[in-house]
């Protein structure tokens, strides 16, 4: 089966995201940074990471991130990328270990208070669709003492802008709608 690959820049230059003409998670998105993390996650992201100079990878819903670290250079591992994605998806081969992800989602969901809840809230509806234009994801590590914890995932992971972003953005919103928010950090 064929399938439709397009190429998008971020504004993180060491990241790059594809664009694809098909559904990959069923929702959210599944960001890889490790070999183990991908065994058990994704076995695209595990054919993903294991070309040279791959660091990181993020499988959202139709799309994928892609992360290098100094070792990479984007005119080999463009090629590579496209072809391990043409080839992994037009097989029609599984993208993520769904179990896995929910049991992961089911786990994070279980650990929240009533704050936590109306953050994750804002974070889905509002902040998680624009930062995934950016090829980028962000979701709730925790809230503690008036502090939001975020992890930057995808594109917004180690982002030149990501630090506005976090603090002219996202923390604005948060306390505009949950006066017990008091600051919001990336862990």
């Amino acid at each position: 089966m064929s399938v439709n690959i397009q190429l998008e820049w971020t504004p993180n230059p060491s990241t790059l995201k594809y664009v694809v003409d098909r559904r990959l998670v069923s929702s959210g998105a599944v960001s890889i940074t490790s070999m183990q993390a991908a065994e058990e996650k994704s076995p695209l992201a595990l054919k993903l990471m294991g070309i040279k100079g791959v660091t990181a990878v993020m499988v959202g819903s139709n799309f994928v991130t892609v992360t290098k670290g100094d070792e990479g250079e984007w005119d080999e591992l463009n090629d590579a990328v496209m072809a391990t994605l043409d080839e992994h998806l037009g097989a029609g081969l599984p993208v993520v270990n769904e179990e896995a992800i929910a049991a992961a989602r089911t786990q994070a969901a279980g650990a929240g208070g009533s704050v936590e809840a109306r953050i994750q809230e804002i974070l889905d509806a509002e902040i998680r669709p624009a930062v995934a234009q950016d090829g980028g994801d962000i979701t709730l590590d925790r809230f503690e003492e008036g502090i939001v914890y975020l992890h930057m995932k995808g594109s917004c992971a180690g982002c030149p802008s990501s630090t506005a972003t976090l603090k002219m953005g996202i923390e604005t919103r948060l306390r505009e709608l949950v006066p017990e928010v008091s600051e919001v950090v990336s862990v």
